[in-house]
């Protein structure tokens, strides 16, 4: 059965879809009737995950439709959410497929926030998954070789897909089993296996000979090009190496057998012999032990045979050297598989209604443009507005017609104060300043707090990086939050301008605050406040009156023509996504500017063109109002206390317009500060989630490289006393194990002993070696001084060496140390006590000590233990 190469599957950590992409759509989304249905599209994607991902998927083409469909449903998704480490913050961890053994050199996991990684890795598995079930395809009939070959071929257009985009989907060096040279050669390994399976289909329907040579030999170089690859990068483990040389010469080798049979109908005798040995030969390829040849081997020897037998007894054809025999052609009848959405039949996009990120972006644009129209054309028309009231003001109009009385209370100025009184007069405006500092005080909370949060992880940061150094291989914190600080900057200036716009609101209402209050008085000391005059009460009827009281309806009627307009400019309503979303599926990208400036001055030339009219017509009207005032104060009898009530009732008119104005401006100085309210809030909620990535982030990296550090050997060093670089010291002290030669056998060198530390408190094992009557070694160079005995056990004692012919064996445990117990004073040894050595009868099953203690009594110093059967610490010899 021929062998082929399949791909393991990389294995992702469980990731939670819900929670960030529901607070995206709620907070994007607000208000609109698809909203819920965006959030069950939620539950579905991260369900689709669960089922791709989340458990073991069988070699069968449903679970690779499950990939293939979540595979769809990520690039559906990735234009339509802001996926990035500084928006919406999804971090991915994914495992290299290859990291069983140490197979491959990269690093064990790799954790990304980025929605271009999660493609590539579910691409990858994508064509792994494909790998093993063309692998498990059964090649006897049409249907499996036909599925095979299929199979194969789209594991080689992901794989290349893969090596193609890995890099700019990834803001980092990606694991070794997704770089480009390993998924390179991954996807030419596919090709040559697909290109195989059309061999055997086409030497299983006994095509012409000439073509399934073609197909073998076509088989060959890719197989030898991946064989090359691998020995190159060395990017593969090295089980596959041996097969893909194998492969190579097999290939050839049937590239050689069918084309001697082509040979051998031309009647080319001696090119068919040169052919079939040359085919013997490939198949004795070193790798046989990984592929089996048998069959083929046998193939080729009986039509070698056969055919020396005839070329001898019959024809007697040269044979010509094999440099000599005419190349054999190539036919590559396979194909990687174009990698383009949607990959599944059954493809279905969650989110067909939400439109993509770029066509939001653009949209927000267009209404920070549409505003901003709206904003000059009602701003233009009001600001003549109050120039046209400044005026009438100064002019005491219409004040001074309706004042011929000169002992009553102008009506124009009765109804401003009745305004005012149902406004809510001064309380009103007293409150809304009242309010301003909390509403900007909370603001500048909201922001400080969403800063801090930035700052005290960028400070933790650094600290890991400045620890790590190298190690710490993830996105500085300083460059990720740029886009934020930017964002925070531009709400802490936004917040300045605000406080400006406060105290200028608040100057003016000071300068107006006396008459305002006057305003809000009741009609009789109203009335009183204002000096009393006596007109000529002639002037009622005079032509100039009548004037300027139709030059005065005129401005009201602008006045609310103005109104009206205003309205209309506000009520216009355009949907833009509509002409974005057509300019992108047309061109694949949009001008949004051009788009936009050419919309709105479609919505909005008009409006402007009345706006430009009513300007126009106030200047004229203004005009006529100055010179007919002209003519009426000359025809007024002029006294000082008609001028004093003209001034007051000047300021009264005024000070109405101001509270109008300042009421106006303070509440919208109140809804913009609760306007940003949520605006900062969900700066915020950005903050505080990309804060809480960075911190999984930080955990898991913490964690990886705990387990690094721990994986790194140690190498503990010590310097050897000089005293033991002397070969001919002393005897060497009784060694704790004793190797007991078999009967014929020498014993073993013996290996030198590291240094004792102090000795570990077990129970002793006892000793089972029969002392052995032969000379004591001499001292090891290496021997490590004398130690005095522990108080207290410590451990592990050092490895067990073989031991020293002519001692017991000491059991495991034992407190070694010199002048605990009554030996012999030794050379070099001065501070031993020179006592008798008192061999000690050892009783069944343990090993003798130096000294026997006395009856009933523990040795001296020596760690007691319960007496229980137990295993040495270290293996006996």
């Amino acid at each position: 059965m021929a062998t082929f190469i399949s791909v393991p599957l990389k294995k992702s950590s469980e990731v939670d879809l819900v929670k960030p992409l529901s607070k995206f759509v709620t907070a994007t989304y607000a208000g609109s009737e698809d909203q819920a249905e965006y959030l069950r599209s939620v539950d579905e994607l991260n369900k689709l995950r669960k089922n791709a991902l989340g458990r073991p998927l069988d070699k069968h083409e449903s679970s690779l439709e499950v990939l293939l469909r979540y595979y769809d449903q990520l690039c559906a998704v990735e234009p339509k959410f802001p996926f990035s480490e500084n928006q919406l913050c999804l971090t991915f961890t994914w495992k290299d497929a290859f990291d069983k053994g140490s197979l491959f050199g990269g690093s064990v996991k790799l954790a990304l926030a980025s929605l271009g990684y999660e493609k590539t890795c579910v691409l990858f598995n994508t064509a792994a998954l494909a790998s093993q079930i063309a692998s498990e395809q059964n090649l006897d009939n049409d249907e499996g070789l036909k599925a095979s070959a299929k199979f194969y071929q789209l594991a080689s257009g992901a794989f290349g897909h893969i090596k193609d985009t890995v890099l700019s989907a990834l803001n980092r060096e990606p694991t070794m089993d997704i770089s480009p040279e390993t998924v390179g050669t991954l996807s030419l390994i596919m090709l040559a296996q697909a290109q195989e399976v059309f061999f055997l289909k086409a030497a299983s329907d006994r095509m012409k000979d000439a073509l399934v040579a073609k197909l073998a030999n076509q088989a060959a170089d890719y197989y030898g090009d991946a064989f090359k690859q691998c020995q190159y990068k060395d990017n593969l483990p090295k089980e596959v190496i041996p097969v893909l040389g194998a492969k190579h010469c097999i290939m050839q080798a049937n590239a050689e057998l069918y084309q001697s049979l082509v040979a051998k109908q031309k009647k080319h005798f001696g090119e068919e012999i040169a052919r079939l040995q040359h085919a013997k030969d490939l198949v004795k390829t070193p790798y046989d032990e990984y592929v089996s040849v048998k069959d083929l081997t046998d193939k080729i020897n009986r039509a070698l045979t056969a055919a020396k037998k005839d070329n001898d007894f019959i024809y007697h054809d040269r044979i010509p050297d094999v440099k000599d025999l005419e190349h054999i052609g190539k036919a590559a009848l396979v194909k990687p598989t174009a990698i383009t959405m949607p990959l599944s039949q059954k493809f279905t996009d969650l989110f067909e209604k939400m439109v993509p990120m770029a066509v939001q972006c653009s949209m927000n644009v267009y209404n920070q443009r549409k505003a901003e129209t709206v904003n000059r054309l009602v701003g233009t028309m009001r600001e003549a507005t109050n120039l046209c009231n400044g005026v009438l003001a100064s002019l005491n109009l219409p004040a001074a017609l309706e004042d011929l009385s000169g002992d009553s209370i102008p009506q124009s100025i009765a109804e401003k104060a009745r305004s005012i009184v149902q406004q809510g007069g001064l309380q009103s405006i007293e409150q809304l300043i009242k309010d301003l500092p909390e509403l900007l005080t909370r603001n500048r909370e909201i922001l400080d707090e969403s800063l801090k949060m930035l700052d005290d992880e960028e400070t933790t940061d650094n600290e890991l990086r400045t620890k790590f150094n190298q190690r710490w291989n993830r996105t500085p914190s300083g460059d990720l939050y740029k886009p934020l600080r930017a964002e925070g900057g531009n709400f802490r200036n936004l917040l300045d301008k605000a406080v400006q716009a406060d105290q200028v609101v608040k100057d003016r209402y000071s300068v107006h605050c006396d008459m305002i209050t006057l305003l809000c008085k009741p009609v009789d000391e109203l009335n009183a406040a204002i000096p009393s005059a006596n007109p000529t009460k002639t002037l009622q009827g005079s032509e100039v009156v009548n004037v300027l009281r139709s030059l005065l309806t005129q401005l009201d009627n602008m006045k609310m023509e103005r109104e009206t307009l205003e309205g209309e400019v506000k009520a216009v309503t355009f949907d833009m996504s509509a002409t974005f979303l057509m300019a992108l599926a047309q061109d694949g990208a949009f001008n949004e500017e051009q788009l936009s400036l050419s919309q709105l001055d479609q919505l909005y030339g008009t409006y402007n063109q009345r706006v430009q009219a009513t300007l126009r017509t106030q200047e004229e009207l203004l005009g006529q109002v100055q010179t007919s005032h002209q003519e009426f104060s000359s025809l007024k009898q002029s006294n000082s206390e008609a001028n004093q009530r003209e001034e007051v009732l000047k300021k009264l008119a005024s000070a109405h317009d101001s509270y109008v104005e300042i009421s106006s401006n303070l509440r919208e100085g109140t809804k913009f500060y609760n306007d940003l309210t949520e605006i900062l809030l969900k700066f915020q909620n950005k903050c505080s989630d990309i804060v809480f990535a960075r911190k999984t982030e930080r955990e898991e990296l913490l964690k990886d490289l705990q387990v690094s550090i721990a994986r790194e050997p140690s190498a503990p060093s010590f310097n050897v006393p000089a005293y033991q670089s002397n070969p001919a010291a002393g005897p060497t002290p009784a060694p704790r194990t004793v190797f007991q030669p078999q009967p014929g056998q020498q014993p073993p060198a013996k290996p030198l002993p590291p240094a004792r530390p102090p000795p570990p408190s077990i129970t002793p094992q006892a000793a089972s070696a029969a002392p052995v009557n032969t000379p004591a070694a001499g001292l090891p160079s290496n021997n490590p001084p004398p130690l005095a005995p522990s108080s207290t056990a410590q451990g592990p004692p050092y490895p067990t060496y073989q031991g020293y012919p002519g001692y017991f064996q000491v059991p495991v445990g034992y407190p070694y140390g010199y002048g605990q117990y009554n030996m012999p004073n030794m050379p070099n040894m001065p501070n031993m006590p020179n006592m008798p050595y008192m061999q000690y009868q050892a009783p069944q099953g343990q090993g003798g000590y130096p000294g026997a203690p006395p009856a009933g009594q523990p040795y001296p110093g020596y760690p007691q233990q319960p007496p229980q059967q137990q295993q040495p610490y270290y293996p006996q010899q």
